[in-house]
């Protein structure tokens, strides 16, 4: 229940409050983990306000007694909706005995960022409930950037100070089992929309805790969604689901924020239903739909050092548990030889993230990769494992304005003496920009005709869909003579 503490001037109540996180200082060893977010009214989400160093005063005085006045012990009891509204008007009567002076539009939005920070993430609500920001940039208590439309700008978001930032980064790490602090200062965390986050504190980030948001949209992308935002054409869209379709070993290469996860949740839409997928990730962020997945998730090691999975150990694992495909969030170590293995061993159709710039770098990445898990192959090895098991590789890359777009779809030939042979299929070529900086360019076939997973295609009775997208994807000359080097 509610109740005066000695010597405080808030006002009683009896009323029991829902469930939140109580504020945590940096030092405890383990955070509280938060109730699910409630979205704050769509008028006040939307804006991004500026404050004066009074507002934030007053604020601090006013969170201070309500925490104060509430038994925090019940506090675990309620639904949200309701908490939200208790905690609103606890601070309602503490706004009237302390006779703070404050306009009705200051005195709500000093309610809704008060039930911020009890029942949720605090300032980073208002943007975390935007849909159209990608990314969000903690750098520091004072500093907040984000990306919007692929651009990024400093927004007025801040924090009262590093302490409550710390505190709303050990919330968010703890909902998944996960710890930040001095002695674990770096963390990889995940939101309950899948959202990935980034935690860096200190000592190891000087100005303070760096939080990164890698924000997903709440409605999964589609291809065709992909064909709206011009990211590709209907007829690169098409060649796309045949070869998810044909059970194609695909391989999606890009740099960082290219875009990468949202085609690999795109291109997982033409798995078959009745098909049984496994996904291994770092922190689980897939939105696969189908009904038979199963979710691996790595962990990272305890206080004493023990009790590490590595994505190398549930790839490995995860062989055993009679998968059809097998899904890699982002390959980025020795575990790629063990997914080159699966795909090479029956496991058609599995798909895996990495970062490189362009495919040709996509097979040196790979390459570099199972090198460091000490394997000593020969080079020749090692690429002819590649070309047995890649049968695909589909390039994102983020433009300099911006815009997020499929570069290349190129398939993996084969070997010719020591060299991976490489042909694209598709390649994006930009022939421009229009008056608002934007660059226009265009999706073009290359001229093959029979793709090396022709067959595939043909077993999955996908040959015709197949050469009228690469047909209608032909771009030709003046002369209607063909356009296009294959060559990677």
């Amino acid at each position: 229940m509610f109740g005066k503490r000695s010597g405080e001037s808030a006002p009683a109540r009896p009323t029991p409050v829902q469930a939140a996180v109580v504020p945590v200082t940096p030092t405890e060893q383990k955070a509280v983990p938060a109730e699910p977010r409630v979205v704050a009214k769509p008028e006040i989400v939307a804006q991004e306000r500026r404050h004066s160093e009074e507002y934030y005063d007053v604020k601090t005085t006013v969170f201070n007694a309500l925490i104060d006045t509430i038994d925090l012990t019940q506090l675990a009891k309620l639904e949200a909706a309701a908490a939200r509204e208790e905690i609103r008007d606890i601070v309602g009567e503490i706004i009237q005995i302390k006779n703070v002076v404050m306009s009705i539009a200051e005195q709500e939005e000093l309610l809704e960022d008060i039930c911020n920070d009890v029942l949720g993430y605090g300032p980073l609500e208002p943007l975390l409930a935007r849909d159209d920001i990608a990314d969000i940039m903690v750098n520091g208590a004072n500093t907040t950037y984000i990306e919007v439309s692929g651009k990024v700008q400093r927004t007025p978001v801040r924090f009262a100070d590093n302490a409550q930032l710390m505190n709303i980064c050990q919330r968010i790490v703890s909902q998944v089992g996960r710890r930040v602090d001095e002695s674990s200062p770096i963390c990889d965390a995940r939101l309950p929309d899948g959202s990935r986050v980034n935690v860096i504190a200190p000592p190891l980030a000087i100005d303070g805790p760096s939080l990164t948001i890698r924000k997903f949209k709440k409605d999964r992308l589609k291809l065709d969604q992909l064909v709206k935002f011009k990211s590709i054409t209907p007829d690169a869209k098409t060649i796309l689901e045949v070869i998810g379709r044909v059970r194609c070993n695909i391989l999606i290469s890009g740099g960082t924020g290219s875009g990468k996860t949202t085609l690999l949740n795109c291109m997982t839409g033409s798995i078959d239903n009745d098909e049984r997928i496994i996904t291994c990730e770092d922190s689980a962020e897939l939105q696969l739909q189908q009904p038979h997945v199963v979710r691996l998730e790595t962990r990272p090691p305890n206080l004493e050092g023990e009790g590490e999975i590595t994505m190398r150990d549930l790839v490995r694992n995860c062989l055993r548990m009679r998968p059809e495909r097998i899904i890699v969030g982002e390959v980025r170590g020795p575990e790629a030889f063990d997914l080159l293995q699966a795909m090479n061993t029956g496991h058609d159709g599995s798909m895996g993230t990495l970062h490189a710039n362009s495919p040709r770098e996509a097979i040196s990445r790979l390459e570099s990769m199972i090198m460091m898990g000490g394997f000593a192959l020969p080079p020749k090895t090692i690429r002819e494992m590649i070309t047995g098991s890649i049968d695909v590789i589909i390039q994102a890359s983020r433009l300099r304005d911006g815009s997020r777009k499929v570069t290349h779809i190129t398939e993996v030939v084969g070997m010719e003496g020591d060299v991976v042979t490489l042909q694209n299929l598709v390649v994006f070529e930009i022939t421009g920009e229009d008056a608002n900086g934007k660059i226009v360019g265009r999706h073009r076939s290359t001229g093959i005709a029979r793709p090396r997973f022709w067959e595939r295609a043909e077993y999955y009775n996908e040959t015709k869909r197949l050469a009228e997208a690469l047909a209608a994807a032909e771009v030709h000359d003046q002369r209607g003579q063909p356009m296009g080097d294959a060559r990677g």
